[in-house]
């Protein structure tokens, strides 16, 4: 029979034992960026973090790294109105407030909501709309903690398979919310949604765990077997190696956008909405491609 200072010595250990195979090192987060503009079929197009209408950012502050994606509502062209203005502009209002600190990593809905409100406020008339997905890892607790408001979203992906996701939100088929600017006499006659209603989550996250983030350019041409046959590749942290498996991802998504052959995720999506669609979905299309790394200053 065990006394009860054997006892206490066993329990002594067993937590010490616990405690010691704690990860107690910081994280961090390997990202490249990747995309094509929906009208530019021979290469990428990059001007500063925009990809056609898309938008994204990548900023890392001391207690975390943050990124997202923005796609802007290619209807507001049809008023004469840039799309890619709202998007990108929300993108780098995001991360001029990471890179001041003005954000807490586990309110990822926060920094789309501080960055929204600075828009109304813009004594520069910007309007428009954009869905939003904002990724943030928290290097000392480990955790992913995201929001997503749209169909843009993220994957993470552990030993081959996704054991987390986003989910989509659309008010109804190709509809999905957005955070919108409308001049004041089409208030209320345009589609816009509270950043508040973003889909929020956190998720433990490990060391090689991959995170993918992207626009519905992306998921609308791309089902995930596809994806996670692409992400096979990705066989190190090193840039370079993140950086070619986002291109390939990218490249892959951006020629089936344009095979009408092709039974895409939206055509199938379609279809279940009663429509009669085939071939994949035309699109601008970011990747930001993420593997979660050791921090090193």
């Amino acid at each position: 029979m065990f006394s009860v200072l054997s006892y206490g010595r066993l329990v002594a250990r067993a937590v010490l034992g616990g405690l010691s195979q704690t990860d107690s090192r910081d994280y961090s987060l390997v990202t490249a960026s990747c995309g094509f503009g929906k009208d530019f079929r021979k290469g990428i197009l990059k001007k500063g973090m925009c990809y056609g209408d898309d938008a994204c950012f990548v900023a890392r502050h001391r207690s975390a790294d943050v990124l997202g994606v923005a796609d802007g509502v290619g209807g507001w062209r049809d008023y004469g109105v840039d799309p890619s203005q709202f998007s990108g502009t929300l993108m780098r209002t995001c991360e001029r407030l990471v890179k001041e600190g003005r954000f807490i990593p586990s309110n990822p809905v926060g920094i789309l909501t501080t960055s929204y409100f600075e828009l109304l406020q813009n004594k520069v008339p910007l309007l428009g709309s954009s869905t939003a997905c904002i990724v943030v890892l928290d290097r000392q607790s480990h955790q992913l903690h995201t929001a997503n408001l749209g169909d843009s979203g993220f994957l993470v992906v552990r030993g081959g398979e996704v054991v987390h996701r986003s989910d989509e939100q659309q008010h109804y088929f190709n509809t999905p919310f957005q955070l919108s600017i409308a001049p004041p006499e089409a208030e209320g006659a345009v589609l816009s949604d509270s950043p508040e209603a973003a889909d929020s989550s956190s998720f433990d996250v490990q060391l090689g765990d991959i995170i993918l983030t992207a626009t519905d350019g992306l998921f609308d041409n791309m089902p995930d077997y596809m994806i996670l046959q692409e992400l096979k590749k990705l066989k190190n942290t090193n840039y370079e190696s993140v950086q070619q498996t986002a291109r390939s991802i990218a490249e892959q998504a951006h020629v089936l956008a344009y095979d009408p052959n092709y039974m895409s995720p939206f055509a199938q999506f379609a279809c279940d909405n009663g429509l009669n669609v085939r071939g994949g979905k035309p699109d601008d299309i970011t990747v930001l491609l993420s593997i979660v790394a050791e921090y090193t200053d």
